[in-house]
């Protein structure tokens, strides 16, 4: 069964042009669709309907035909469910104002209904094609933006969206608050998530190179300076997905970008620590830690991103998050640790910190490999999206014809 996506225009709606967090509500809708695995993404003129190319299939086959209104900010999932949900043929469910799905082999019926349908709703004129009563739909996965003063509010939902479940609590309740507040600066601007990566990636290499310094002191502000590593690597992700620019090379940029500060962080302090002691044995602690650090992350690269070949990769460590290798996996990548190198430094107890870190990432290790078993990666659908009658210029990234890879 195919499966279409028509985005409606909307007399009495918001202009679909108006720009939300560097894109046109439109864009999101169509990019949004394109992730939720709809075989065609079908845009309504704006402007007229002449010369528009017949929308749905006639091939004699059941279609599933999901109407969208040109003022709803759809979420994945929603539209996801909207595509897959078991539907009677010819009864049509409705969210009303939003959007309404329907079952058919006689799609010809619901196109000429959709087209000349003059000013009214399309969920309206798609119930009254119904053939019994209208189901009703309703779900907290959209935002129906009505008027332009509805995008503050729509804008809060948005970003709130980005938060993960999986984040630890410094990460929710400190870092997401600041990240956040820079990616709705930047989605505006040309800034792209690769290169919030290197940004993020140079100010923690910086950050480690201090703690180099015999100044007592200095060690302290390099700690602060990891730790707004940590804060702006979160800003990649984020417009990433504000901008539905997710890649391959950039979640493997970001992947082993952290993990090359890390291993910066670690040596730097074995290294002012052996000149101190005048000794070679701090190095131990150095090399353990960057070893347990390297050998967790190829394990982890190599189960979770190996053979992921386009689209977004994950948002947490893990594909397959119900595992008890994804558990582990994602309580012990959490982050938090760098706030005890801050401490610490304040106190000048960095090597403490190194001891602890040493340890730590070898058992991180073990313990992943202990769970491997349990790791398996969902394979994600895949496959063409057609988008039609697109009456406007969208970007070059939304117009890609792929239902990428993506957890959510």
């Amino acid at each position: 069964m195919t499966a279409t996506l028509w985005i409606a225009r909307d007399e009495a709606g918001i202009d679909p042009e108006t720009r939300l967090l560097g894109l046109t509500l439109l864009q999101r809708a169509v990019a949004v669709g394109q992730r939720a695995g709809f075989g065609r993404v079908f845009v309504e003129s704006t402007t007229g309907r002449e010369g528009q190319a017949p929308p749905l299939r006639h091939d004699g086959g059941l279609e599933r035909v999901v109407v969208l209104s040109m003022g709803v900010i759809p979420e994945k999932k929603w539209l996801r469910e909207l595509r897959q949900m078991p539907v009677e043929e010819g009864v049509v469910e409705v969210d009303p104002g939003c959007a309404a799905v329907v079952e058919t082999k006689n799609p010809g019926e619901i196109e000429r209904a959709l087209l000349s349908r003059g000013k009214e709703a399309a969920t309206e004129t798609l119930a009254r094609t119904s053939a019994g009563a209208p189901g009703h739909l309703s779900s907290e996965d959209r935002f129906v933006v009505k008027a332009p003063a509805d995008l503050p509010r729509a804008e809060k939902w948005l970003l709130s969206g980005l938060i993960k479940d999986s984040e630890g609590f410094m990460s929710r309740h400190v870092e997401r608050r600041i990240s956040l507040a820079i990616s709705r600066r930047l989605a505006s601007t040309n800034v792209t998530p690769n290169q919030m990566t290197i940004v993020s990636v140079a100010i923690g290499i910086l950050g480690a190179a201090l703690f180099l310094s015999p100044n007592p002191w200095v060690p302290f502000v390099g700690s602060l300076l990891v730790l707004a590593h940590s804060i702006l690597d979160g800003c990649d992700g984020e417009l990433a997905r504000l901008k539905f620019r997710e890649s391959r090379f950039g979640g493997v940029l970001d992947f082993w970008g952290d993990n090359v500060v890390h291993c910066a962080l670690f040596a730097a302090i074995s290294i002012a620590w052996a000149r101190e002691a005048g000794r070679a044995w701090p190095l131990a602690f150095g090399a353990a830690a960057v070893l347990g650090t390297i050998l967790s992350a190829g394990f982890v690269f190599r189960k979770t991103m190996m053979g992921a070949r386009e689209g977004p990769l994950f948002q947490s460590v893990v594909q397959a998050p119900d595992t008890a290798f994804a558990k582990v996996a994602d309580a012990l990548a959490r982050r938090d640790f760098l706030y005890l190198a801050v401490i610490l430094s304040a106190f000048r107890w960095q090597r403490y910190f190194l001891a602890l870190a040493a340890a730590g990432s070898l058992v991180y290790f073990v313990v992943l490999v202990a769970l491997s078993s349990g790791g398996r990666r969902k394979a994600a659908p895949g496959g063409p999206v057609r988008v039609d009658n697109l009456e406007r210029n969208l970007s070059g990234d939304l117009a890609v014809p792929r239902a990428p890879k993506e957890t959510s």
